[in-house]
């Protein structure tokens, strides 16, 4: 599904050439669930970035279902972004005055389902993270693992090929994003793709590969 080859991003600070990411190559196939892992400043949010498709590299190849990113318009991204790829934040990036069903409903207003449609998806959605009986609710009303399971279901909603994650557990107590990492491991055992970034050591030991990154190279973690 994912093929990065000698993959750099560049950024001229001064007179100095810095490597966020300096010729890091990795592949990831359908229906793996993989973590990166690394300190902060390490590379991790830049290779995030790249794989879904919200920048692209300076230097190399990524292959998105076999087709290269750079023949992709920026037209054809945004339908990437809006129908491949489920994106899951750290700081949930709900909307507050949508309550949880509004919020999971916005992606397919944007894709031009009809209303029957779009309601008959949400309700599976959030039945998915278990949260339906708060579907009207707005997220000052729920507690931090309940607006990150609304932002899963936002994400599950548009049935994505690929999950990416982004400390999605960062803003949470430990009980709870123990919670969310059971959520991703159900999501993984029904056959979907996860990419889970994270600067915790013990959260990427829970995805069945681990690849390491640490001043923009990066290296595969045998378990």
């Amino acid at each position: 599904m994912i093929k990065l080859h000698e993959i750099s991003k560049i950024y001229e600070i001064g007179n100095d050439r810095v490597y966020a990411l300096n010729h890091a190559s990795m592949e990831i196939e359908e229906g793996e669930f993989v973590s990166i892992a690394g300190p902060s400043g390490s590379g991790k949010s830049t290779m995030m970035n790249i794989i879904g498709c919200l920048d692209t590299a300076d230097e190399g190849t990524y292959l998105l279902d076999g087709v290269s990113v750079e023949n992709y318009s920026e037209k054809e991204l945004a339908k990437i972004r809006s129908q491949k790829i489920g994106f899951i934040f750290q700081n949930f990036n709900l909307l507050p005055r949508l309550t949880a069903e509004e919020n999971v409903e916005l992606p397919l207003i944007y894709q031009k389902l009809s209303s029957r449609e779009r309601k008959r998806r949400v309700k599976e959605a959030l039945e998915q993270v278990e949260l339906s009986h708060r579907m009207n609710h707005r997220p000052t009303e729920l507690s931090g693992g309940q607006q990150q399971r609304v932002a899963i279901a936002r994400a599950l909603v548009t049935k994505p090929a690929l999950f990416l994650a982004d400390e999605p557990t960062g803003n949470l107590d430990s009980k709870t994003g123990q919670e969310i990492m059971e959520l991703f491991h159900n999501l993984h055992q029904t056959g979907n793709t996860i990419l889970l970034i994270t600067h915790d050591s013990q959260i990427a030991e829970e995805a069945e590969r681990k690849i390491q990154i640490r001043d923009g190279e990066v290296r595969e973690v045998k378990k």
